[in-house]
This record gives C-alpha cells, sequence and structure tokens, in this order.
C-alpha cells in the first residue's frame, strides 16, 4: 500500500482524473463527493477507489470525515484541495448568499480540509498540500468576484503554508488551470465554448489529465525542493 492521499471533490471532473492518476502511480487513494451518490458509487465501482461524503464547507464534518478515511486507510501524506463551486453572478445584482456559498466552500473549505491533517504532517515530517486554484484567481474574471477572490486567496493559502511547513518536510503549491474540457465546459452552447477556445492562444482546451499530471508531480518526492509555488496550466492563455 503507497502513501493515502485525500483529494476533495475527487469522484468527479478534474479531481477524478487527480484520483485516477495518483492511483495509478500507487497511492491509496480516497475521494469525497458532496451530494452525487450514483456518480460516487459508479467511480468507486470502476476504480476501486473508496468514496466519503462530507461537505468541505463544515469544519466538524470535515474533520469527521478525515478521521475516518484515517482510521480506514492509514495517515493522510497528501492532500489534494480540489471541491469547489461556483455562484456567478455581476458585482450589482450578486446576493450575499452567493458571496457566503462561494466563499464557504472554495476557501473556508481549503482550511477545513488541510487543518486536521496538519498536525499528522508536522509529526511525521512529510506532508503534500496541493490546492487546485483557476487562471481566474490570477486575472480576475467578469460575473465571478466571489470566485475570483476564493482563488487567489487558496493561492495565499499556499505560499504561506509553503513557509510554515518546509522545516517540517511540508511542501504546500497551487494549481491554476485554465479552461479544461470538463463535464461543465463541455455543457455551455458550442459557440461559447468557440468564444473561449479563440482566447486561448494553444487552440485547445485542456485536459483532465494535463491537469492530473501536474499534481502528480508536485505530489511527487522529486518536487520536494518546489514549494509555495503555482503551477499555470491554461495553454498561455494568461501569465502570473
Amino acid at each position: 500500500m503507497g502513501r493515502v492521499a485525500l483529494v476533495t471533490g475527487g469522484s468527479r471532473g478534474i479531481g477524478e482524473a487527480i484520483s485516477k492518476r495518483l492511483q495509478a502511480d500507487g497511492y491509496t487513494v480516497a475521494a469525497t463527493y458532496a451530494g452525487n451518490d450514483e456518480k460516487a458509487a459508479a467511480f468507486t465501482a470502476e476504480t476501486g477507489i473508496k468514496t466519503y461524503k462530507w461537505n468541505v464547507a463544515d469544519y466538524e464534518a470535515s474533520k469527521a470525515g478525515i478521521a475516518q478515511v484515517e482510521a480506514d486507510l492509514g495517515p493522510i501524506e497528501v492532500v489534494v484541495a480540489n471541491a469547489g463551486i461556483t455562484k456567478d453572478a455581476p458585482f450589482h445584482k450578486m446576493t450575499p448568499e452567493q458571496w457566503s456559498a462561494v466563499i464557504d466552500t472554495n476557501l473556508t473549505g481549503v482550511f477545513n480540509t488541510v487543518h486536521p491533517i496538519w498536525p499528522g504532517m508536522r509529526e511525521r515530517k512529510f506532508g503534500r498540500v496541493i490546492v487546485i486554484s483557476s487562471i481566474n484567481g490570477q486575472k480576475g474574471q467578469f460575473a465571478q468576484v466571489n470566485y475570483a477572490a476564493t482563488k487567489a486567496g487558496d493561492i495565499g493559502i499556499v505560499r504561506s503554508l509553503a513557509q510554515e511547513g518546509a522545516r517540517m518536510g511540508i511542501t504546500a503549491n497551487a494549481v491554476c488551470p485554465g479552461y479544461i474540457a470538463t463535464e461543465m465546459v463541455m455543457a455551455v452552447p458550442e459557440k461559447v465554448r468557440e468564444s473561449i477556445i479563440a482566447q486561448i492562444p494553444a487552440g485547445r482546451l485542456g485536459e483532465p489529465e494535463e491537469i492530473a499530471r501536474c499534481v502528480a508531480f508536485l505530489a511527487s518526492d522529486d518536487a520536494g525542493f518546489i514549494n509555495g509555488s503555482t503551477i499555470s496550466a491554461n495553454g498561455a492563455q494568461f501569465f502570473a
């Protein structure tokens, strides 16, 4: 059994690709999900990866879920904070509820995921923290003040954790995907999708597996001296 890796939002989209790649690399993977029981069951049936249901916005639920993962599989040595939501609206129409829901999941959810795992990493003198941010956390985006704020905040989290964890053998890094061919992006009207692709110098959407490869490298021993960094995987659409 390899190192234990926890991937939040790990049964769909980019998270699914990350879970599968880490499993292929020899990790024992646990994937969380928030609500789609049918998809999670199908994912487990296909891959054998255990899934756990909790809301990352809830600290106590996260703490209890993480404790269950470690009881089942062993100490978590790699954590990939991938779970996220969008509640888009132009700022003048954005409601406090839309703001809070995204902040609670995408920003506070990273704290809720990493904080219970951090003491064990410090004790064992090893850990890999990888947060999935976004191109829109780097450049901002119309109608995504809430989402962009959280993804920019996620970069601040890893830069700070890197400084705290470095002497303990812990690295913390972020991956900022551009537009990736997930179910959500592929579901938008074709003309909208074409307009998105037109903004990407590579001339195409990214694939979830391409983000998974970034995560797999950051999780590896080869990446031990990479700490507090941000990998931009966006087809040359934006340079931070």
